[in-house]
C-alpha cells in the first residue's frame, strides 16, 4: 500500500518516486520539516518545506481514504452482500465519495419512506413501474391494496419513494447530479425574515447570487457565517428543471402511464434525496476550498508578522497608552528583563503633561534607553504626539508605535503570570509592547495565533486544520531564524525542531542550575535530551560568544568534521576560515564530497561561514503617521497620506493611517495593472502612501488607494 501512495503522490505534486520514498521515511524515522528542508537535501532531491507538508498532507489523506475503504468492505462482507465485482469497484474507487456511493445501497436504514413501503409490500410494483411496463397502473395497484394500503394512489406513491429511494442510491444518478452541481450550480443567500436592522452587516447578501464555483472563499464564509448566526438563508442548486430532465432522459425511455408514474418518482428523487444530499456535499466541498485559502493567508500574514524586523538587544523604554488610567511605562534592559515600571498620566482627565514629560526624560537618561516602542492601541497616536512634541531628549531615541493586538491576551496569560507573578496585566501587556519591538518572533510565539489579528474568518474555519496549519508556521520561522539557546524561553524553544513543551523546560531547568550552555555538545546533559533529539535541534540552536563559532551557526554539528578538514587543508583554523573571504574561496567543494554529504549541504555550510548566525529578517525603520491626523473624522476625500498594512486578504490590504480605524485598499486599487493577489503587491507592516477615496463615518469604513497615491 505504501508503494501506491508513493506513485500517487510523486504524479500528484511532479516529484520522483524516489523524493518522496526518502521523505516519507524521513517523516517515519521522525524528522521534523524544517529539519528535513534543511539537512537533508540529498535525500530529498532538495525539496523545500512546502513541498515536504505537501508529501505528509497527502500521505495522511491516502491513509483516511485506506482506513475508510477497509471499512466499508468489512461492513458490507459483515452483511453478507460483498461480491467479487462490488469488490473489484471499491478497491479502484480513489475518493471519498466514490466510495461513500457505492456504499450507500448498503448502509444500515433507519425507517425511510422505501423501507415503510417495502414492508407494505409494494416492491413488485415499483419494479413495474421503473421497467415502465405498458400496462394499466392504476389496474395494476389495485391488487396490492389491503388494510394498510387503502387506495391506489397510497400504493403508487409508496411505489415511487421505493423507486426514489432507488435512483438516490444509482451511483451514476449521483455522478449526473454532481456534475450539474459542479458545472451550473448557484449559491443564494436572502434575508431571514424579520432580521433586517439586526443583520445589517450582512447587508450585500439579503439578496444576492452568483455561480458557486466562481465565489471567492471571503464571500463563502461571509455566507456561511450569516447563515449560522441565523439573519441569512442559503441555498446551493443548479436549475431544476434541467436535472429533472437529465435524469428523465437516463431512466425514461417511453410515454406510457407508468412512464409518468415514473418522471414523478425521479422529481421527488431530485428535491427530496439527491438534491439535499449532494447540496450537502458541495457545501463541504467549498467549505473545505474556502478554509484552506483562508487558512493559507492567515498562514502566510502570521509568517510576515513572526519575521518583522527585529530592533534588537536595545534598551527599550515601552509605553502602553491609555487616558484615565494613564499610560503604563516600562523599562527594559537590552535582553528584555523589566528594570522599573510607573504610570504617567499626559492625557485627559489629569492632562499632567509636563510632570509626564520629566518623567519620560528622566527614565530615558538613568536607564540609558535607546528607543522607546508605544502600543498603537486606545491612546497610543495621542502617546506617539505627546512623546514627540512635549519630550525633549539630550541624545537621538528612536521612536516606535507597535502594533499591539493580543497583548492583552497574553498579560492575562498563564505565561505572563509565570513571568511576572508580582506584577498586574498592565505591566505586563506594556513589556510585551516592548519585547515586540526588540525581537517580535520571540515575544509572538507566546501568543495564540489566532489573537494576533491578521487572519480573516479565523473562528469560521476547521479549528483543527487551522491550528496545525500555523503551528507548522511558527515552527518554521522559529527555525529559520534560529534560537539563543541561552536567553530563549521555554515558548520560544517549544518550537524548535525536535524539542516540544517537556524538552524546552527541561533546558530552561538546566539553565537554572548549571548557568548558561557552553557548546551545542552539552545539550545531550538535558533531561530525555536523546541522540534523536539532539540531532533535530542542534542546527537551530545557538550559543553566541560560544568557544567553538559554529556553535553560533546554523551548521550541523554532525558537519563540524567537514569544516575542521576544510580549514586543516588549508592550513588554518576554523575562526580563520569565517575570518578570511580569500581562503574560504580556494575551497573546492567537490573534494568533500561523501556517501552522507553532497554539494547542496557544503554550499549551504559555506554560505553559512560567510555570515555565522545570520538572522534572515530585514533591519527595521521607524515609521510616521501623517501629523494632525488622530481620529476618522480628521480624514477627507483626495488626501494622500503615509500608511502601513496590518492585513492581506485575498480582496485586498488592510492600512492603518493612524485613525485607529484600519482602511481597505480594495485589489483593484493596488496598481495599475491587473493584480490576481494582494501578496504578490504588499506585504505585512510594509509602509505604503495611500490616497483616501471615501470615508463612511457611521459604518466606520474608508476606502484607500495605492494606485491613485502614486
Amino acid at each position: 500500500m505504501e508503494t501506491n501512495f508513493i506513485k500517487k503522490i510523486s504524479k500528484q505534486l511532479h516529484l520522483s518516486e524516489k523524493q518522496v520514498a526518502n521523505t516519507l521515511e524521513l517523516l517515519r524515522e521522525g524528522a521534523t520539516i524544517p529539519f528535513i528542508s534543511r539537512y537533508r537535501k540529498e535525500r530529498t532531491g532538495n525539496l523545500d518545506e512546502v513541498q515536504i507538508s505537501e508529501i505528509k498532507s497527502l500521505q495522511e489523506k491516502f491513509t483516511e481514504i485506506e482506513k475508510r475503504r477497509e471499512s466499508i468492505l468489512a461492513a458490507i462482507e459483515k452483511a453478507g452482500k460483498l461480491s467479487d465485482e462490488l469488490r473489484a469497484q471499491i478497491m479502484k474507487a480513489q475518493e471519498i465519495n466514490e466510495l461513500e456511493d457505492l456504499y450507500l445501497p448498503y448502509k444500515q436504514k433507519r425507517k425511510t419512506r422505501a423501507v415503510k413501503a417495502r414492508e407494505k409490500g409494494l416492491e413488485p410494483l415499483a419494479e413495474i413501474i421503473f421497467k415502465e411496463k405498458n400496462i394499466d397502473i392504476e389496474l395494476e395497484a389495485e391488487g396490492f391494496l389491503n388494510d394498510e394500503l387503502e387506495n391506489v394512489e397510497d400504493a403508487l406513491q409508496g411505489a415511487r419513494d421505493i423507486i426514489a429511494e432507488k435512483i438516490n442510491e444509482d451511483i451514476h444518478a449521483r455522478n449526473t447530479v454532481r456534475k450539474l452541481f459542479e458545472k451550473d450550480a448557484i449559491i443564494e443567500t436572502s434575508l431571514v425574515k424579520g432580521k433586517e436592522e439586526e443583520g445589517q452587516k450582512y447587508k450585500d447578501y439579503f439578496e444576492w447570487s452568483e455561480p458557486l464555483m466562481k465565489s471567492p472563499s471571503h464571500r463563502i464564509l461571509a455566507m456561511f457565517r450569516g447563515e449560522k448566526e441565523g439573519f441569512l438563508k442559503l441555498n446551493i442548486a443548479p436549475d431544476k428543471e434541467e436535472a429533472v430532465y437529465r435524469l428523465e432522459r437516463k431512466y425514461i425511455h417511453t410515454k406510457n402511464d407508468t412512464a409518468e408514474q415514473l418522471s414523478l418518482a425521479i422529481s421527488d428523487a431530485y428535491s427530496r434525496l439527491l438534491k439535499p444530499s449532494i447540496e450537502t456535499e458541495y457545501r463541504n466541498i467549498i467549505k473545505e476550498k474556502a478554509d484552506d485559502e483562508a487558512i493559507r493567508v492567515f498562514a502566510e500574514n502570521l509568517r510576515q508578522l513572526l519575521l518583522s524586523s527585529p530592533l534588537g538587544e536595545k534598551r527599550v523604554l515601552a509605553i502602553d497608552p491609555g487616558y484615565r488610567t494613564g499610560c503604563k511605562v516600562v523599562c527594559l534592559d537590552a535582553q528584555g528583563n523589566l528594570l522599573h515600571n510607573e504610570t504617567i498620566y499626559p492625557h485627559p482627565p489629569q492632562s499632567e503633561t509636563i510632570q509626564a514629560a520629566k518623567k519620560i526624560r528622566h527614565l530615558v537618561s538613568s536607564y540609558d534607553m535607546e528607543a522607546i516602542a508605544i502600543g498603537n492601541g486606545t491612546a497610543g497616536r495621542e502617546t506617539e504626539n505627546f512623546i514627540k512634541r512635549a519630550v525633549k531628549f539630550d541624545r537621538d531615541v528612536q521612536v516606535f508605535i507597535v502594533n499591539e493586538s493580543g497583548a492583552s491576551i497574553y498579560s492575562a496569560s498563564k505565561i505572563a503570570r509565570e513571568e511576572f507573578p508580582e506584577y498586574d496585566v498592565t505591566v505586563r501587556g506594556a513589556v510585551s509592547i516592548g519585547r515586540r519591538l526588540m525581537d517580535p518572533l520571540a515575544e509572538l510565539v507566546k501568543i495564540d495565533p489566532k489573537s494576533i489579528g491578521v487572519g480573516q474568518y479565523q473562528h469560521d474555519v476547521d479549528q483543527n486544520k487551522l491550528q496545525k496549519s500555523l503551528d507548522t508556521v511558527v515552527e518554521s520561522c522559529v527555525n529559520l531564524v534560529g534560537v539563543d539557546l541561552n536567553t530563549a524561553s521555554k515558548q520560544l524553544l517549544t518550537y524548535v525542531s525536535g524539542l516540544g513543551p517537556q524538552l524546552a523546560q527541561n533546558i530552561v531547568d538546566y539553565r537554572k542550575e548549571n548557568g548558561a550552555f557552553k557548546s551545542r555538545k552539552e545539550l545531550k546533559k538535558v533531561k530525555r535530551m536523546g541522540t534523536k533529539a539532539f540531532e533535530q535541534a542542534a542546527g537551530f540552536l545557538r550559543i553566541p560568544r560560544a568557544k567553538n563559532p559554529l556553535d553560533n551557526s546554523a551548521v550541523h554539528p554532525e558537519s563540524y568534521h567537514v569544516v575542521e578538514k576544510m580549514a586543516k587543508d588549508l592550513d588554518t583554523s576554523v575562526d580563520e576560515l569565517i575570518k578570511d573571504e580569500k581562503k574560504r574561496k580556494q575551497i573546492r567543494l567537490d573534494a568533500y564530497v561523501d556517501d552522507k554529504i553532497g554539494i547542496p549541504t557544503l554550499k549551504d555550510i559555506i554560505r553559512e561561514l560567510e555570515k555565522p548566525g545570520r538572522d534572515p529578517r530585514t533591519k527595521i525603520s521607524v515609521f510616521e503617521f501623517a501629523q494632525g491626523i488622530h481620529k476618522i473624522e480628521d480624514l477627507y476625500e483626495g488626501m494622500v497620506l503615509p500608511g502601513i498594512v496590518t492585513n492581506i486578504t485575498n480582496f485586498g490590504a488592510f492600512v492603518d493611517v493612524g485613525v485607529k480605524q484600519d482602511g481597505l485598499v480594495h485589489i483593484s486599487e493596488l496598481k495599475n495593472e491587473f493584480v490576481s493577489n494582494p501578496a504578490d503587491v504588499v506585504s505585512l507592516n510594509q509602509q505604503v502612501k495611500v490616497k483616501v477615496i471615501s470615508v463612511d463615518i457611521p459604518r466606520k469604513r474608508i476606502q484607500l488607494s495605492m494606485k491613485q497615491a502614486e
